[in-house]
């Protein structure tokens, strides 16, 4: 299916992302911070989508995000927060390639955003 990077923090979530994409098929690379995340993105090959947190260490999931639409324009990005304000920072990166969800999460949210994104 797709190759999709996630971007997450909190271990507990990263892992429950991950299985879930994993349990639909596509190949999942994980990283614990930005930096993390923006590292394996340029180490390549190209993702198909990234998952990321807002909050995170090193690296925001916004400048995440920011780095990667420099890189690829067209790259398909879903920024997750559990705080209103993160996410309404977020809002510069409205398009139609970058898709902002509230945590927590449900599983069928994480499905029904990656299955849109995707196409």
């Amino acid at each position: 299916m797709a190759r999709i990077l996630v971007a997450e923090d909190d271990r507990f979530t990263r892992e429950m992302v991950e299985r879930v994409l994993v349990g639909d098929g596509h190949e999942v690379t994980a990283a614990a911070d930005g930096g993390e995340a923006l590292a394996a993105y340029d180490a390549g090959p190209t993702f198909d989508l990234v998952v990321t947190d807002v909050e995170m260490p090193n690296m925001t999931g916004i400048a995440l995000a920011e780095a990667l639409i420099a890189k690829n324009a067209e790259q398909r990005i879903i920024v997750m927060s559990g705080l209103a304000d993160e996410l309404t920072s977020a809002r510069d990166l409205t398009r139609p390639t970058v898709r902002l969800i509230t945590k927590p999460v449900t599983l069928e949210k994480i499905k029904s955003e990656v299955s849109t994104l995707l196409g």
